[in-house]
C-alpha cells in the first residue's frame, strides 16, 4: 500500500486530489492518505446542501462547502479534525468496518478504548467520534472518515444546525448526534501533529506503507480537477436534489412575508409570496423575476436592483 503525504488544507483541492487518486492512480496499486481541511463543510453526494447548512453562520465564519463522491451525511472539518482514506480494491458492497478497525487499533494503542457503532461511525463511550463513508466502482473503493481529535465542537453544533424554515427535500438528512473530540480521553496530551504522526507510523507499521511522490504532472491534474468540478457552484450546491423551501420572516414595520420556493439543481423553477404586508404591485411579478435565477446571493442580489422592493413590500429594504 503507498501512502500520500498530504499537507494541503484546502477542502476543494483535497477533495479533487482523492477523485484523481481513486481515478488514475489507484487501478493498480493501494494507497493510504492523511489530510485535514481549513474550515469546511463537507456535503454528502445525495444531500440537499442548503438543508445542511446554517447559511448565515457559515458566510459569516469564511466555512467553505463543498460536496464529496460519497453518500453518507454533511461534516464540518476544522484543522482539530484528522482524516483518513483507504482506496484500495474490494469485493464489492459497502464495508465499513475492515477500514475502520486499523483506525481503532491505532486509537487503542494510545489508550482510547473505541468502538464501532451504528453503520458507520466510531464512538468513545457512546459518543461519536468519527464519520465513515464510501465510494465504490469497478471492484474499488474510496473509504474515507473523520476524527474529531481536537475540533471546535461549538463550530461543529452551529456551522450544521439549520434556522427553523421548513425544507421539504428528497434528499438524506444528517443525524445530529452527541460527540466528543478523542483528545481528552488521552493519558497524555499530544497536538494534533503529533496525533497524524502516530497515527501515520502504525499505518507504516500495520500495512508495510511505501511513500509516493506527486509528480508535477499529478498536481495538474489535481488543480484542473479541482477546477472543473469542486470549485464549481454548481457542484456543490446545484447538484443538490430537488426540494421545496418555506421561509416565514416577521419585519418590523413590514408584517409577515412568506416565501415558497421550488429548486432544482439550485436553479428557482417557481416562487410565490404569502402574508399581511402591504405593497402597490402584484408579487407574481417579482416570482417571475425570480424564475430561473440560481439560489445564491449574488444572483438574486442582481436582479433586485433592478426593481424598487417596497413597491411589492411596502418599508422593506433591499437588503
Amino acid at each position: 500500500m503507498y501512502y500520500i503525504d498530504n499537507s494541503c488544507t484546502d477542502p476543494y483541492f483535497n477533495l479533487a486530489l482523492e477523485q484523481y487518486v481513486f481515478d488514475r492512480l489507484a487501478v493498480k496499486k493501494d494507497f493510504f492518505i492523511l489530510w485535514r481541511n481549513d474550515n469546511a463543510i463537507i456535503i454528502g453526494k445525495h444531500q440537499n446542501t442548503m438543508e445542511e447548512i446554517n447559511a448565515a453562520f457559515v458566510k459569516a465564519n469564511s466555512i467553505e462547502v463543498v460536496r464529496r463522491l460519497s453518500g453518507g451525511g454533511a461534516v464540518y472539518h476544522d484543522l482539530g479534525n484528522v482524516n483518513f482514506t483507504f482506496i484500495a480494491h474490494h469485493g464489492g458492497g459497502f464495508d465499513f468496518s475492515t477500514f475502520c478497525y486499523p483506525v481503532m487499533k491505532a486509537l487503542r494503542s494510545l489508550g482510547v478504548e473505541v468502538q464501532l457503532s451504528g453503520r458507520n461511525d466510531m464512538s468513545i463511550d457512546g459518543r461519536k467520534f468519527s464519520g465513515n463513508s464510501q465510494y465504490v466502482k469497478h471492484g474499488r473503493v474510496m473509504h474515507h472518515g473523520t476524527i474529531m481529535f481536537d475540533s471546535n465542537l461549538d463550530m461543529v453544533e452551529r456551522s450544521l444546525k439549520v434556522p427553523e424554515d421548513k425544507f421539504l427535500s428528497k434528499g438524506f438528512k444528517s443525524v445530529r448526534s452527541r460527540v466528543t473530540n478523542v483528545k481528552p480521553h488521552l493519558s497524555q496530551s499530544i497536538s494534533t501533529i503529533e496525533f497524524m504522526d502516530h497515527l501515520q507510523g502504525f499505518m507504516s507499521e500495520e500495512f508495510r506503507l511505501i511513500p509516493y511522490d506527486l509528480r508535477k504532472e499529478d498536481l495538474d491534474a489535481v488543480r484542473k480537477l479541482q477546477k472543473e468540478v469542486y470549485d464549481r457552484w454548481e457542484w456543490n450546491y446545484g447538484e443538490s436534489p430537488q426540494y421545496q423551501i418555506v421561509k416565514r420572516r416577521r419585519v418590523d414595520g413590514v408584517g409577515q412575508i412568506e416565501i415558497h420556493l421550488d429548486v432544482e439543481k439550485g436553479v428557482i423553477k417557481k416562487a410565490a409570496f404569502y402574508g399581511d404586508y402591504f405593497g402597490n404591485r402584484d408579487t407574481k411579478e417579482l416570482a417571475a423575476l425570480l424564475t430561473g435565477a440560481k439560489l445564491r446571493e449574488e444572483d438574486v442580489g442582481m436582479l433586485l436592483e433592478t426593481i424598487h422592493i417596497q413597491d411589492y413590500f411596502n418599508n422593506l429594504s433591499q437588503e
